[in-house]
Parts: C-alpha cells; sequence; structure tokens
C-alpha cells in the first residue's frame, strides 16, 4: 500500500496514513474512503526536490484534488497556475497533467502543506492547524538548504511563520509580504492561487509570478 512516507522526498515528517489526530479530519476522511474509495484519501506528502532551495507552503489538499490524486495541487483549478510559474521559472522538469503519475518532477522546490489532510469546505479549525504543525516545522527542519518560504494565504503564512519561530502579531499577511526569520530565511506571501481568488481577480498571473520573481532575486547570494 502506497503511504504519505514512502511517496514523499521527507518520510521522516510525514503523517501516517490513518492518522488520528484530528478527529473532525478523519472522520471526514473515513467517510471519503467510502464515498469514493479509488481516492488517495490520507495525508497529502510533501512533493519536490529535498535540496530545494524554495518551498512553497500551501493551506491543505483541495477535495478534488491532492485529497484525490495523492499530491499537492495536483488535480485542481489552483494547481494549473502554479505548476505553470513553477514551470516557467525552470523549477520544474517534465509536463503536468493533473495526475500523479504524470513523471513531472520540481527541481530546487518543494511544495508542503499548512494542513496535510483535507478540511471540511476548504476550512481547518485553528486546533488543527496547530495540530499538523509539527509536520510542517519538521520538513522545514529536513529542509536545510531552503532560503526563501512562499506561503499561499493567509493560514499557510501564520503557519509557516510559526514554523519558522516569527511573532505572528507582527509578521502580517499581506500579498507580496516580506518577513526575514532569526535563521535569515525570508518568508514572503501570496494570495492562494484558488479558483476564487483567479476568478474574483485578487490574483492574477503576474501578481503570481511577481512573488516567484522576488523569490529568484532572494535565491541569489548576499
Amino acid at each position: 500500500m502506497l503511504t504519505p512516507a514512502n511517496l514523499s522526498p521527507l518520510p521522516r515528517a510525514e503523517a501516517p496514513r490513518d492518522c488520528p489526530l484530528c478527529p473532525r479530519l478523519m472522520a471526514f476522511r473515513d467517510g471519503l474512503r467510502i464515498e469514493h474509495p479509488s481516492w488517495w484519501n490520507a495525508p497529502v506528502p510533501a512533493f519536490g526536490d529535498p535540496q530545494a532551495w524554495l518551498a512553497i507552503v500551501g493551506l491543505a489538499p483541495g477535495k478534488h484534488g491532492a485529497n484525490r490524486t495523492g499530491r499537492p495541487f495536483t488535480g485542481d483549478y489552483a494547481g494549473d497556475l502554479l505548476y505553470a510559474t513553477l514551470a516557467k521559472y525552470a523549477l520544474s522538469e517534465g509536463t503536468y497533467a493533473a495526475e500523479r503519475g504524470d513523471g513531472l518532477k520540481l527541481s530546487g522546490a518543494i511544495i508542503l502543506n499548512a494542513v496535510k489532510c483535507l478540511p471540511p469546505a476548504n476550512k481547518p479549525e485553528p486546533a488543527e492547524i496547530a495540530t499538523c504543525r509539527p509536520f510542517l516545522e519538521e520538513s522545514l527542519a529536513q529542509l536545510p538548504t531552503v532560503r526563501v518560504i512562499i506561503a499561499l494565504g493567509q493560514i499557510a503564512h501564520y503557519a509557516a511563520a510559526r514554523a519558522l519561530g516569527l511573532k505572528p502579531g507582527a509578521t502580517k499577511f499581506s500579498h507580496a509580504a516580506e518577513h526575514v526569520a532569526a535563521d535569515g530565511r525570508i518568508l514572503l506571501s501570496s494570495y492562494h492561487c484558488s479558483r476564487y481568488n483567479q476568478n474574483t481577480k485578487r490574483l492574477d498571473a503576474a501578481m503570481f509570478e511577481a512573488v516567484f520573481e522576488r523569490a529568484m532575486f532572494l535565491k541569489r547570494p548576499a
């Protein structure tokens, strides 16, 4: 059986397939396993390059995206923009075809999530975000070459800030916000590339790409 650990570039940072830590998320997952037995329906592992300089932190798996396919941002509308942007900046190899078996690889980048399991209505509760944070912290601890973290959306922003040891009150979220952690790693933030944000024009491709342009600049040695 495939598990989060044996699919992940960071196996020691993954939740078990039947993670029991969040009862509400566990119950939701169990119901979906009955309704859609061919879906992944488990905590979604990290995807990408374990030697990455860039980490991208999303909110949580999408119901018809990562929760179905088992790979972050794969198979949903948000993934179309994210993976197109990664390709534009030479952070991926191969062609994104919206399925885990498409052969796509990331180079220099890795994708993580603030919450590893699908939350109802895409809205994790604060306790669930806090419960999942040790997995994010361990993932970042296992990525010593990461210099820049791009957080997608407010929840991911504050989860990443806490994981980096930044005080949320002094680390306000806004699109293109930039904060430096004590260890020198840089947190950049973007509006989430969700269908809603794109359809309402809160975020467009140019705005999203500008954040990655900044990350590419910050990659350079001081």
